[in-house]
């Protein structure tokens, strides 16, 4: 099956980049809740599954809205007001979101092998159950995506910087047609190959707005909802080694610095650990840990992120840099 979006001039003026949070976290939770196993992404769902079942967010709001396949809320999805939106301004969207709007994407939801239950409580009162729904999100982000999000936001950074470029050199229509396998440009219609939901323009309103994602592969994901600009997220530039172990390379003048100590922290986490697990890991107390992560949340060098009744600690993107540079 193909999907054709028409444009005009106008509309390819209108075509333009973001990064969005809530893309990420129903891509994400998608992968988390339903392919826990499969690559690139097997190594942080095997970190993260087992928070999220233990904070039930394997059977909430995300779980009815969010099935293992086909069709996600459009109401989850906001047009971004700018191209680097913050999780909170999507989150006020949401909780805004027409009631008229949420029942529509209820009706396209029912009968996917989701929670009925869940679905006839939020089509009764959107207004009460929205802030609910948000709180989720909130909660599902501090355990999933915080501790990782330098890294991941890296990624999706430089593949808008990069395409923003490419369009700069050789226009709109190379870009487009570069996006995933199963789009292409064709004579002032962009094709969408394969596609089980038509993109048309008479779905959307004008332009449209290019997310690159972290968690999309193998495919490309829609929402077309009028007036809105019509939107497409697709595998980013380098999402296959976002979890790749980093080899670091300028310890020893960070440590001159630092201190070994926190140097070998910051080497340590890698990948999201708590002060527990970092003594373990690196043979100190763990007092000493914690006066050490202390010392580098100061500098802005790490970040705290609750999960459960512990703390994992996660490198920002200024200590990626110096480890890294």
């Amino acid at each position: 099956m193909e999907a054709g979006l028409s444009f005009s001039a106008a509309d390819l003026a209108q075509t333009r980049f973001a990064v969005s949070p809530m893309w990420e976290v129903v891509t994400s939770y998608r992968v988390a809740a339903h392919l826990p196993d499969s690559a690139p992404h097997g190594r942080w769902a095997a970190q993260v599954r087992p928070r999220l079942v233990r904070a039930g967010l394997d059977r909430g709001w995300l779980a009815a809205l969010v099935p293992g396949a086909g069709y996600i809320a459009d109401f989850l999805n906001p047009t971004p007001e700018g191209p680097f939106p913050t999780l909170a301004s999507e989150l006020d969207a949401i909780r805004r979101a027409s009631p008229g709007d949420v029942r529509d994407d209820l009706d396209t939801l029912e009968g996917k092998g989701v929670d009925a239950s869940r679905l006839r409580a939020l089509r009764e009162d959107p207004v009460a159950v929205l802030p609910k729904v948000a709180d989720e999100i909130e909660t599902y982000w501090e355990l999933a995506l915080a501790p990782y999000w330098a890294r991941i936001q890296k990624v999706l950074e430089a593949d808008v910087f990069h395409r923003a470029r490419q369009v700069a050199e050789h226009g709109s229509a190379r870009v487009l047609s570069e996006l995933h396998e199963t789009v292409r440009w064709d004579d002032g219609t962009l094709r969408l190959v394969r596609r089980h939901c038509a993109l048309t323009r008479d779905q959307a309103g004008s332009g449209l707005l290019l997310v690159p994602s972290v968690f999309a592969w193998p495919r490309v994901l829609t929402r077309s909802v009028h007036p809105d600009p019509p939107q497409l997220a697709y595998p980013a530039r380098g999402f296959g080694g976002v979890w790749e172990p980093r080899t670091t390379v300028a310890t020893d003048a960070v440590a001159a610095v630092l201190g070994r100590s926190r140097t070998l922290l910051l080497t340590e986490l890698d990948t999201p650990a708590s002060t527990t697990q970092l003594a373990a890991h690196c043979g100190m107390s763990a007092a000493g840990v914690s006066q050490h992560l202390i010392a580098l949340r100061n500098a802005g060098l790490v970040t705290a992120h609750r999960s459960g009744r512990s703390v994992l600690y996660a490198r920002t993107a200024v200590a990626d840099q110096l480890l890294h540079p």
